[in-house]
């Protein structure tokens, strides 16, 4: 009966001696490593045995003669018939006593795949370690325990990053709910994500305000929920630190609501008495000749320019947050015609496709237009390219760049008697606005040149010319 159950084991049974001889193979090792169990019978078995493994069946053999146990298991490689190796659990039984058998009976077990489910198992866990130890954002692993008609939420541990960041160690949060951590009313807050995690069943992200003794405040989440046989049993939450961005935004809300009640003033309580009086010069230019009329009429047209240039300023210089892909030559067409640009010529060199608010980037080259005009003449050539792999410039065949480029971008510089002083000032703020930087620089005909960098460009066809 034990021969037919050997037999028939899937498992190789080997029986040695106690010098480690192989008296008996069953059949499966055919089946497992590829040998012939005849032709193994005399062998040695330490002799198939990978010489970088831990101890052979001899010293394993010796263990178990000098041991209280009779049995002992140990893993090891085994090599194929065709010289490949594969990882066995060989498990050595004493049974010299035995009549029947009168040896140490050795059963191998193929485990290879068990070795590399391990194997990855390690990898992973070094990895999950490298992660928690060295990513920026804050992570936390927090246990869902059923309570009946809802879940308890416990915290299990947290990333180097988190505790760095909210001063909160596993140690301190380990086994404690929310509400023990963080209060009762932040608490409760966190609980109402966490359940809307597990009944959502999916992964949910939100923006949360819990203030710690470091002095953050406001989070960027992302919970992601570990369901097991059907069941979330865990959450893993990440966690960014953004009270910074959040005091900016705060800081450009009020700063962009300060400018728009700026720019009210400035549209209604402004504009309205300039225009009675533009109302009144008009009569007035009627009734009378006079030689102080035209310096009016130029000082009230200059108050015009100057209100509007600020309107702009007050209105467009903020962050851009509606952005469209717009077709450079589209844009540069429509700016060109609305300028007065007399017999110059624009020239597109590479038709770009570019991100940004196009309302706001007709300023912008509606005022390099009319600045090139202004200072390189009627007949002044004005060409856009691309530059590089993330910009375009703009330059000119007029006069070129006196003194300082930095002082181009001032408000109020103007190298113009009738200039206002705003019209580059207008190009770098909505430049900045789109998170573009924009330099002056001189052209390569020795005209004034203009360098838009960290912009989003596609390239398209070239050779446009506008006329």
């Amino acid at each position: 009966m034990y021969r037919k159950l050997v037999e028939e084991s899937s498992s190789v049974v080997t029986i040695v001696d106690e010098t480690g001889e192989i008296t008996y193979v069953s059949p499966s090792v055919e089946d497992v490593l590829g040998y012939d169990p005849e032709g193994l019978i005399g062998e040695y078995g330490h002799s198939y045995r990978h010489p970088d493994d831990g101890p052979s069946v001899a010293d394993t053999i010796e263990r178990v003669r000098a041991g209280e146990d009779d049995t002992e298991t140990v893993e090891m490689r085994a090599q194929r018939a065709d010289g490949s190796w594969c990882w066995v659990e060989a498990t050595v039984q004493d049974r010299v006593d035995d009549d029947d058998i009168g040896g140490f009976v050795v059963r191998l077990r193929e485990i290879s795949e068990r070795r590399e489910q391990n194997d990855q198992f390690q990898r992973l866990a070094r990895e999950y370690r490298t992660l928690l130890e060295t990513v920026d954002d804050g992570i936390f692993f927090v246990d869902v325990v059923s309570s009946g008609d809802g879940w308890t939420f416990e915290f299990e541990r947290v990333s180097r990053a988190y505790e760095d960041q909210t001063g909160l160690t596993t140690d301190e949060m380990r086994g404690r709910t929310p509400t023990e951590v963080f209060g009762e009313t932040v608490g409760e807050e966190l609980d109402e994500k966490y359940n809307q995690c597990v009944e959502a069943g999916e992964p949910i992200t939100y923006q949360e305000e819990v203030p710690v003794e470091t002095g953050a405040r406001f989070w960027q989440t992302s919970l992601a929920p570990v369901v097991t046989d059907e069941t979330v049993t865990k959450i893993i939450g990440i966690t960014r630190d953004i009270t910074d961005r959040v005091g900016r935004e705060r800081q450009l809300e009020d700063q962009k609501q300060q400018l728009d009640e700026f720019a009210g003033v400035v549209s209604h309580d402004l504009r309205n008495p300039l225009g009675v009086a533009q109302g009144r010069l008009e009569l007035l230019e009627h009734e009378s000749d006079s030689e102080h009329l035209p310096p009016i009429r130029r000082a009230l047209d200059r108050m015009d320019e100057l209100i509007a240039d600020t309107l702009v300023l007050a209105r467009e210089g903020s962050v851009v947050a509606d952005e469209t892909t717009i077709p450079l030559s589209r844009l540069l067409d429509g700016c060109w015609k609305s300028v007065d640009t007399r017999e110059a010529v624009l020239v597109l060199e590479d038709d770009l496709t570019i991100r940004g608010d196009r309302s706001r980037l007709r300023h912008v080259f509606e005022n390099l237009f009319r600045n090139a005009v202004e200072h390189g003449g009627s007949t002044v050539t004005v060409r856009v390219g691309r530059l590089g792999d993330d910009g375009f410039y703009l330059e000119d065949t007029g006069a070129g760049v006196d003194g300082d480029t930095a002082e181009l971008f001032d408000a109020g510089y103007s190298s113009a008697d009738d200039g206002t002083g705003f019209g580059l000032t207008i190009v770098e703020q909505i430049a900045v606005g789109h998170g573009w930087t924009v330099e002056a620089t001189e052209g390569s005909d020795g005209g004034a040149r203009f360098e838009f960098g960290d912009v989003e460009v596609v390239p398209g066809d070239t050779g446009v010319t506008f006329g």
